[in-house]
């Protein structure tokens, strides 16, 4: 049995409703984030906030122009109407970030999943490239038409999301640190046939890639099955 396969016993399997749980869980360390700097505050969260999944954002701008970011501030929403959100965090000096400029300019964007054969080239994506540069052509990835918008999505990903812009949510004060909260509305998914099987998503296929602190990242491990309870 590999680490991939379903089925494997949960961490507890023996434990019932009442029962203890030993934690590891010592001495509390209490930070004040108001006396932190904000790049403390940064690694902090990236380092707890684990595992997070990753955006690989395909985006162009009013020229036509591509850009291609990871973002590991990401998440679903809602599932009626279908949308995500992405927290596009602003420079270091303060400047917005390519994708939310263009998001800003076309109100679309796609949200290409992240798995392990692509982890080289969506972390070079992520380096500070100058304004107007096609990442997506950089790294060697192949741009896709999209169906219902503009912004190219990437062959190389197993799963597509295609996106419009439906609101941001400005947090901070444009400084370093500071963030726009971006919600977009799926208007078209894409799956490659070998991890949509049957109506589900087959996560062994899909090989998800996690972002942890600082360089680190995760591979999909052990996976077991905890149904909730009817209670």
């Amino acid at each position: 049995m590999t680490p991939y396969d379903r089925g494997m016993n949960s961490p507890n399997p023996n434990w019932k409703p009442g029962d203890k749980i030993t934690a590891p869980v010592g001495e509390m360390v209490t930070l004040d984030p108001e006396k932190m700097s904000t790049n403390d505050v940064y690694k902090l969260m990236i380092g707890t906030i684990v595992p997070r999944p990753i955006a690989f954002v395909s985006t162009m701008n009013g020229k036509g122009g591509v850009n291609l970011a990871p973002f590991s501030f990401f998440t679903g929403v809602s599932s009626n109407p279908p949308c995500l959100a992405i927290s596009i965090a602003r420079k270091p000096d303060g400047e917005k970030k390519d994708t939310l400029k263009n998001i800003e300019e076309t109100e679309e964007f796609v949200v290409n999943t992240a798995s392990e054969w692509l982890v080289e080239p969506l972390v070079h994506c992520a380096g500070e490239f100058s304004y107007g540069v096609d990442e997506m052509a950089t790294v060697g990835l192949t741009p896709l038409p999209s169906t219902k918008i503009k912004p190219p999505r990437v062959k190389e990903s197993p799963v597509h999301f295609e996106c419009k812009s439906v609101g941001t949510l400005e947090i901070g004060e444009g400084k370093a640190g500071s963030a726009t909260l971006v919600v977009g509305h799926i208007v078209a998914v894409h799956v490659d046939g070998g991890v949509y099987k049957d109506g589900k998503v087959h996560s062994p296929s899909l090989k998800p890639v996690a972002r942890l602190g600082g360089p680190t990242y995760a591979l999909l491990g052990q996976m077991f099955d905890i149904p909730v309870p009817k209670v």
